[in-house]
């Protein structure tokens, strides 16, 4: 009986993996340094691509928003936006959206970092934990939601074999992150938690990487390579397509080094960030594989995050009982005193 339900979510998990897989497209391998890295010049190399990437991860203000404070900000009818502090040839891309539902208090707010080509926001997630107290704020990643790009049927942007743009969308998804903090701190928040789900799970690693006010982070179905998902998973087949023939693994692990979550360990190992990750052994999305790394050297760095291992796949983490069990060890990160 159990090796037949455990058939039957693999088979569901394939089926929504096929279902995403009908709008997504091989398209050019690009660098686009200049995009990626602002003061590049005439990169033209792969070589050059990843000297930059490696200088980057040794900046510790790489993710640094340049502006000290937010202008233009907007709130309006339980929703918040601002510019963000990244311009994009893409105009609705360049407006940051955030979906607030307030608690009735200034104790805790949770920032949720959505996953990829997400189609709704968490409501239940939102609902469940503004009765408890926390208020729950949903940004939009760049690329998503409001931020989409017209005319295009998913979020091709924040993640693709463009090496420079998709490293320009994650910054551009920390560095908006940070400024909603850094906002949601001068309102009087007093704890500031992020959520972050499958690639939100990267940018929210990322952010709580770099902001020192977060003291607790959430990873959902997370791993320390993003070059090594793109690489291996099952979402992302036709962006190995179109890297394949122009890099190998090892280059693209360079290229995208400052998004490798593995580079950050020592800080998401610091005495005063709680850490919880939940991870899905059937995942064929974010593989196990790539996964265990990440959470053997964020163990070596002395970090001790509360772990989940689910027997179920990426997308039917959704599914009951595994979303309650999920959701249980969120509820008590969040409820446990700050460090």
């Amino acid at each position: 009986m159990i090796r037949l339900y455990h058939k039957w979510l693999d088979n569901w998990d394939e089926q929504r993996a096929q279902r995403g897989d009908e709008v997504k497209k091989i398209a050019e391998f690009e660098l686009d340094a200049k995009v990626a890295f602002p003061r590049a010049g005439e990169t033209s190399s792969l070589a050059d691509f990843c000297e930059l990437a490696g200088e980057a991860v040794d900046d510790s203000t790489f993710f640094d928003d340049p502006s000290s404070s937010i202008s233009g900000l907007e709130i309006f009818n339980g929703w918040i936006k601002f510019p963000s502090s990244i311009s994009t040839e893409i105009e609705e891309n360049n407006l940051v959206w955030a979906k607030v539902t307030e608690s009735g208090s200034f104790d805790h707010a949770l920032v949720v970092f959505h996953h990829w080509n997400a189609s709704k926001r968490n409501r239940q997630i939102a609902s469940f934990f503004s009765k408890r107290g926390i208020t729950v704020v949903e940004i939009a990643m760049p690329y998503h939601f409001e931020r989409s790009r017209p005319g295009s049927n998913h979020a091709d942007y924040i993640l693709s074999s463009n090496l420079g743009r998709t490293m320009q969308s994650m910054r551009q998804a920390v560095l908006d992150g940070r400024r909603l903090i850094g906002w949601l701190k001068s309102e009087g928040y007093g704890d500031v938690s992020v959520l972050g789900m499958s690639l939100g799970s990267w940018v929210a690693g990322l952010v709580a990487a770099h902001e020192p006010s977060v003291k607790k982070a959430s990873l959902f179905l997370t791993a320390g390579s993003l070059a090594d998902m793109v690489w291996t998973g099952r979402a992302t087949q036709k962006i190995r397509q179109s890297l394949e023939p122009e890099i190998d693994l090892p280059t693209l692990r360079s290229a995208w080094g400052p998004l490798n979550l593995e580079n950050y360990v020592d800080r998401l190992a610091r005495p005063d960030l709680d850490l919880h990750v939940v991870l899905a052994k059937r995942d064929t999305v974010v593989l196990p594989n790539i996964s265990k790394p990440f959470i053997e050297k964020l163990l070596e760095a002395g970090a001790k995050p509360s772990l989940s291992e689910l027997n179920c796949g990426h997308y039917s983490l959704a599914l009951p009982p595994h979303i309650l069990v999920a959701g249980w060890g969120l509820k008590r990160l969040l409820k446990r005193p700050s460090l």
